[in-house]
């Protein structure tokens, strides 16, 4: 009965991974899909939305996918904090690889459903299905603007720092023994995180910060017609640098956090006498 119970709470925790990274990918390509498709079909282009509302977006993706997810699994919707998680926070390795895999299964169902939904004004907006409106699913250097020079290397470089800074920052939020915002406020400020990540860090590579979130999207764009799904605009393989640089990015950053803030917090050990307020008698 023990090991039933302990492979059916698996199995909810990975379903919840699924259910959770599907709402942040629903909402994260869906506004790219809006903005790049259905605004190159306004008069003037560019009539729903810019940078700042996919930023937004996105952020708020991330916000409800936690919601979803936190209570079952801990809402990492992200095979990067996973793994940073184990190496750090004492996440247990044997769930490593069943997180990455649900979170990249449900970012590839997402991106399948926003591809069907927007399949008239992706036609319409490019029917070749090329890397104009590639950037819905998945991620370019330079946001596939070729005159600004950022190749896989840059890319990569931009994918391991923008991730150290969400990992640090997420550790430093979820930290009962920091400051950790209350009333259940985390999954609000973890999105705003990504938000600002996207504002700031959104220019050589598209701020993936998460395998799951490029991969599985890019794999549903390969399959349903965007046969360069897995090259940028110079022709060259690029899938494996939201992969890579983000894994590495994510344990750094928590490393970085584990140095400089984590090891020096004070323990969760009752306070000394005089610190707080006397039982009654």
């Amino acid at each position: 009965m023990a090991e039933r119970l302990k492979r059916h709470g698996l199995i909810g925790e990975v379903s919840a991974e699924f259910a959770g990274t599907m709402i942040l990918i629903l909402f994260g390509c869906g506004v790219v899909a809006q903005v790049a498709a259905g605004g190159a079909l306004t008069d003037p282009a560019g009539g729903l939305g810019d940078h700042d509302s996919i930023a937004w977006a996105w952020g708020f993706g991330v916000t409800l996918g936690v919601y979803v997810a936190a209570r079952l699994s801990g809402a990492h919707l992200n095979p990067a904090v996973t793994l940073a998680l184990a190496t750090f926070k004492g996440f247990p390795w044997r769930k490593v690889l069943p997180y990455a895999l649900a979170q990249t299964a449900g970012a590839f169902v997402a991106a399948l459903i926003v591809r069907w939904n927007y399949s008239e004004a992706l036609a319409k907006a490019d029917p070749g299905h090329t890397i104009k409106t590639q950037t819905v699913f998945s991620t370019l250097p330079a946001n596939g603007n070729p005159a600004l020079p950022v190749h896989e290397w840059g890319a990569f470089r931009d994918q391991v720092i923008g991730t150290a800074i969400l990992l640090l920052l997420i550790l430093a939020v979820t930290d009962m023994l920091n400051t950790p915002p209350g009333a259940n406020l985390g999954a609000f400020i973890i999105g705003l995180i990504v938000v600002a990540i996207g504002m700031a860090w959104g220019t050589n590579a598209g701020y993936a910060i998460n395998p799951a979130r490029d991969f599985g999207p890019r794999l549903a764009s390969f399959l349903t017609g965007y046969g360069g799904a897995w090259r940028d605009q110079y022709g060259n393989l690029y899938f494996w640098v939201p992969i890579l640089g983000p894994l590495i990015g994510a344990v750094l950053g928590a490393g970085l956090y584990k140095v400089f803030v984590g090891r020096f917090l004070p323990t969760a050990e009752p306070e000394p006498p005089g610190r707080v307020p006397a039982p009654e008698r």
